[in-house]
């Protein structure tokens, strides 16, 4: 069956207590929304609408890099779930399959649960869980799978209210039912706003059926205010951690380790403590990861060892066997099988051809202040320490820099090129401006 997503976005989050929409604030290296954008994209649904309101051009832009795909609509006025809903609608025009609703600020809702929800043959399933603490928490009021209505807390019996199968807000409905129900909602409640979950009394009214699909409540988890989000933190973290240990990654200290939604490490992949991973990792089996390492956007080949107290940023592609050592920075470089970085070393923009060894304290000069140029080291070079490559520059396979050198014009392969002053030695002259300079020092104490 066809798929499409609902993602509810619109709202301000004034608990949050800041200028940023609640769902760009981040989890896991990623805003929030794109937590619930991922999890919908795993049933490669046919169209995804978001719903975009409070800072509604941040939300635009941030959902166009994470999901081009995905359609962002207005909804100039935050009156309900329903309302919400509805200003979706008319971009689902001629879409037969079924919707499912999710929310910007639920992070944790797995994929296989709405799998669960896409499955169910209801005309509308409502996902729902067992609260530890239901609190007030609309409640639904169910025979077995079968949904009878949901209650809203303070609308409750006290024979309700000890009901503790509570409503999650994500349901899945046929789109033609769901857009016939939505627009007979009304906004006769305290609130005046329109109710999403009214959607099921308007169901079973017409005789339609209506379904419970549960979850564990850890998964239903919305955010709300900053602790919340530090304690979704806490939870992202462990769960990427255990993940990872059991997709036969070795941590040194788990804890430590903080992952991004989307990184990716292979099996027998070691990784020391403090380490750090941003957005767009990939990282395959075999290679190791040293202490203090701060990784992003960036791919890295087997048997590849980093660090420690290493950066790579967006674009470095490490091949296999690659060494980056301690204080080496790596952007927007190819480095190919085989090359070694040990220390002190800045790498941007640049080609470096397989074998070649790079000296302690290199650096690319890759930036004029207006334009970035490259840097390009055949195979098998060797560049010597405290070379620095102002490019556009090449240097050929099998060359050699001198260190100490700053290299201005291509090199060919196999060549020695040099690119340092002269040194020059005046006997004696360093104990005079000694003596010259302790003499002064002496006066001044003196004076004072």
């Amino acid at each position: 069956m066809a798929i499409a997503l609902i993602v509810l976005a619109a709202g301000q989050g004034t608990r949050m207590n800041s200028d940023l929409p609640k769902v760009l604030h981040r989890l896991g290296a990623a805003p929030l929304v794109a937590h619930a954008l991922a999890a919908g994209r795993a049933l490669e649904p046919e169209r995804v609408i978001v719903v975009a309101g409070h800072g509604a051009e941040a939300v635009t832009k941030a959902v166009a890099r994470l999901d081009p795909e995905a359609e962002v609509v207005l909804q100039e006025e935050q009156l309900g779930t329903g309302h919400a809903v509805a200003q979706a609608l008319p971009a689902l025009a001629g879409f037969e399959g079924r919707v499912i609703v999710l929310y910007g600020d639920t992070p944790f809702i797995r994929p296989e649960t709405l799998e669960a929800l896409a499955a169910s043959p209801a005309d509308v399933t409502v996902l729902g869980f067992e609260a530890a603490d239901p609190g007030r928490y609309g409640r639904l009021v169910a025979q077995g799978a079968t949904l009878e209505r949901i209650v809203e807390f303070k609308d409750a019996t006290e024979a309700e209210r000890a009901i503790t199968l509570c409503n999650s807000g994500v349901l899945a409905c046929d789109a033609a039912v769901l857009a016939r129900l939505v627009a007979g909602l009304g906004n006769d409640n305290a609130a005046g706003e329109y109710y999403l979950t009214d959607v099921v009394a308007a169901a079973r009214a017409e005789g339609l059926a209506a379904e419970v699909v549960t979850c564990p409540e850890a998964e239903t988890l919305g955010i709300n205010t900053r602790a919340e989000l530090a304690r979704a933190e806490a939870l992202f973290q462990a769960r990427m951690r255990a993940e990872a240990q059991e997709n036969g990654v070795t941590m040194t200290d788990p804890a430590t380790v903080w992952f991004a939604l989307d990184t990716y490490i292979g099996r027998d992949v070691v990784l020391g403590p403090n380490i750090v991973f941003g957005p767009g990792v990939t990282i395959e089996s075999g290679a190791t990861i040293e202490a203090f390492c701060h990784l992003e956007g960036c791919h890295i080949s087997r048997g590849a060892t980093i660090g420690p107290f290493a950066r790579l940023r967006p674009g470095a592609e490490l091949a296999e066997d690659v060494h980056v050592g301690n204080f080496v920075e790596v952007k927007n470089s190819i480095l190919g099988e085989g090359v070694k970085v040990g220390h002190l070393t800045y790498l941007g923009d640049a080609d470096i051809g397989e074998g070649t060894n790079i000296g302690a304290g290199t650096v690319t000069c890759n930036y004029d202040g207006v334009f970035k140029h490259r840097t390009t080291i055949g195979a098998n070079a060797f560049i010597g320490s405290d070379t620095m490559l102002v490019a556009p520059v090449t240097v050929g396979d099998g060359a050699l820099t001198a260190s100490g050198s700053v290299i201005t014009n291509d090199v060919a392969p196999g060549a020695l090129a040099l690119g340092r002053a002269k040194q020059v030695s005046k006997p004696g002259l360093a104990t005079k401006l000694f003596e010259r300079l302790r003499a002064q020092k002496a006066s001044l104490k003196k004076g004072a």
